[in-house]
């Protein structure tokens, strides 16, 4: 029985977030909302969003906006330890389904984890790291690194 591409990507996606989420820094800031307004977040996407929320209300370390419109997608921004920056590079040895891609001018160290249909930018800078991320099926991969880029510096110039 074959797969559908989409299943295997979301499959390997819940994979790396599994992998990382054990993962804890006490050094991180606490709110991801404050980082970002829903007008920096629409205007790197290129559609409104909707003010930021988290998970929960009591896990402030990851907030989501969502597009006001169709097919708009999501950004999610996610504050994390080192640990899970290095673990994150560490993903790509695993097998050639995950990527791990260095890029320069963000925060100490940065690179795009990502898989066939799927990447998020995660940056270190100082003893904080954080991972942006965009959602929308529509997008292609170099639009949502963009995007990522884009938002990841805003964050970083305020750590």
């Amino acid at each position: 029985m074959r797969s559908k591409p989409g299943l295997v990507s979301r499959a390997i996606a819940i994979l790396i977030a599994a992998a990382m989420a054990p993962m804890t820094n006490a050094a991180t800031p606490g709110d991801a909302c404050a980082l970002l307004s829903a007008a920096q977040v629409g205007a790197a996407l290129g559609v409104p969003v909707g003010a930021g929320t988290y998970v929960t209300p009591t896990f402030t370390k990851t907030c989501t906006w969502t597009a006001t419109t169709s097919g708009g997608g999501s950004v999610t921004l996610n504050l994390q330890g080192l640990d899970q920056y290095e673990g994150g590079k560490k993903l790509a040895s695993y097998g050639k389904s995950v990527s791990v891609n260095v890029i320069s001018g963000i925060g100490d160290e940065a690179y795009y984890l990502g898989t066939d249909k799927l990447v998020g930018l995660i940056v270190k800078k100082g003893n904080v790291a954080f991972k942006v991320a965009v959602y929308a099926h529509d997008l292609p991969i170099d639009k949502q690194q963009t995007v990522e880029k884009t938002l990841a510096m805003q964050v970083a110039s305020q750590l």
